[in-house]
């Protein structure tokens, strides 16, 4: 696959990780790991209040997570952020996020959330 194919497949792939379901409440966000550190670095999704595609760039982590639990993530959670840009469009947002990944050597992490914490 040539460079160009492969960013398209990438940048296509990011975009569609970050969508909002308003029937079943579910967001799907996008987050960048640094694999040394073990932490997430940015973070990208959906803001349904405004429509646009947000990524924050993680200022706090929680603890280093234990893995007791088969759930349990490999690497530190962000628990405050910056805003690092917003987008109108989720490939504007996935292009930004393939820039972060490759300038800083960071590997993506996708996760789908329930808007309802009872579900």
């Amino acid at each position: 696959m040539h460079d160009s194919d492969l960013d398209n497949f990438t940048t296509r792939l990011l975009a569609e990780s970050l969508f909002y379901d308003i029937e079943y409440g579910l967001v799907g966000s996008v987050s960048l790991i640094d694999v040394e550190a073990e932490r997430e670095l940015y973070l990208a999704s959906f803001m349904p209040d405004d429509g646009t595609y947000l990524v924050e760039e993680a200022t706090a982590w929680e603890d280093e997570p234990t893995l007791d639990e088969d759930t349990d993530v490999a690497y530190a959670l962000a628990v405050d952020s910056d805003v690092h840009g917003r987008y109108e469009v989720p490939e504007a947002a996935a292009q930004s996020l393939l820039e972060l990944a490759r300038g800083h050597d960071l590997l993506p992490s996708v996760t789908v959330l329930f808007e309802d914490e009872e579900l």
